[in-house]
């Protein structure tokens, strides 16, 4: 399995487990992406989180405004009918989940790995984006027929910087690129 594949599987695990926990929703999974470059203007809430380790980089969650009043609405058992401090601790709680779950399954291929506090962004037409390795790995969901993203961006630390992932192979797994399985 490679990376992308071990990444995947895990976000796909991992948001279905939240969703069905928290939230009782079950969360269909549309097609898998993988974006380079700078990212399109956003409307909406993303949390980000950091990963630190012999691996760095960020996992993040996007959703519109009224996902994110519904997850907050479910989670606290309120009626959130708009954007506020409750919606986004909601928001960023979830990907806190998220995100720790797949950290958590990858350290046991990857190695221990830190974890920072969730960032959470709110706005109309705004980008964001992580410095260095703009290869992002996006997981797309529906729910309640609105879509929210997770996307996960990750790579080998080298020197304070990380590396684009496609060509390395660690601990007998192919990492990144069209091969398979191990090497």
């Amino acid at each position: 399995m490679n990376l992308q594949q071990l990444i995947t599987e895990s976000i796909r695990g991992s948001a279905a487990n939240v969703f069905a926990t928290m939230l009782g929703q079950d969360l269909p999974q549309g097609e898998v992406t993988v974006e380079h470059g700078a990212p399109e203007p956003n409307d909406g809430v993303v949390s980000f989180i950091g990963i630190a380790g012999t691996w760095a980089g960020t996992g993040s969650i996007c959703c519109t405004p009224a996902l994110a009043c519904r997850i907050c609405s479910q989670m606290l058992m309120m009626d959130a009918q708009s954007v506020d401090g409750d919606v986004l601790d909601a928001v960023a709680e979830v990907a806190n989940m998220i995100i720790g779950n797949v950290k958590t399954e990858l350290e046991q291929e990857l190695g221990p790995m830190g974890m920072s506090i969730p960032t959470i962004i709110f706005g109309k037409n705004f980008s964001a984006r992580s410095a260095g390795n703009e290869e992002w790995l996006t997981v797309p969901f529906s729910c309640e027929n609105e879509r929210i993203e997770v996307k996960f961006c990750l790579a080998p630390s080298r020197g304070g910087r990380t590396i684009c992932p496609t060509s390395y192979a660690l601990q007998g797994i192919h990492v990144g690129g069209s091969g398979a399985g191990k090497e």
